[in-house]
């Protein structure tokens, strides 16, 4: 049973976005877990994610490497903490693989995928350290990139992406 509930309020550290998608939640699921497509959506419009490493269970790593149009580079990396499938991820970058502390912490993400008749209410938070990492990351645009990438993984899993 998910422990996400839709009516609560966001933290004073949280930013979070929510859709409800044409597609089962397996689907959306499958498209979050498996590299060959998260590689196919991950990041803001004009974006490329030539590297995505995943190993999809309780401490195993979640890497990233985005690349913006001019080559600038925006790699991410965690660990796993919490794998319900299909309905619920959670992911942090205070951790390296081993349960290492990362030099600097900046957010806990936790995915959602509620179904909903058939179709899928994605909530995706992003839990911040401190409210100064809060206020930079919405400052760095995470609603427009955030939105973005969640643009893209509709596209995907409505038009472009297997049952």
């Amino acid at each position: 049973m998910s422990t996400h509930h839709a009516d609560r309020q966001p933290a004073e550290f949280e930013l979070s976005i929510s859709r409800l998608i044409d597609a089962p939640r397996n689907k959306v699921f499958r498209a979050w877990t498996e590299p060959q497509w998260l590689t196919q959506w991950w990041g803001p419009h004009g974006m490329t994610t030539p590297e995505c490493e995943m190993d999809l269970w309780v401490g195993g790593q979640f890497r990233t490497l985005m690349r913006a149009p001019d080559g600038s580079e925006y790699p991410t990396s965690g660990v796993f903490l919490e794998i319900h499938a299909p309905r619920r991820l959670v992911f942090t970058d205070a951790f390296t693989p081993g349960w290492t502390p990362s030099g600097k912490p900046f957010m806990t993400a936790e995915v959602t995928f509620d179904d909903v008749d058939g179709k899928t209410l994605y909530t995706a938070r992003a839990m911040h350290w401190s409210a100064e990492d809060r206020k930079a990351h919405e400052a760095m645009g995470f609603h427009d990139g955030w939105g973005q990438s969640l643009d893209r993984l509709v596209t995907l899993v409505t038009t472009g992406m297997p049952d």
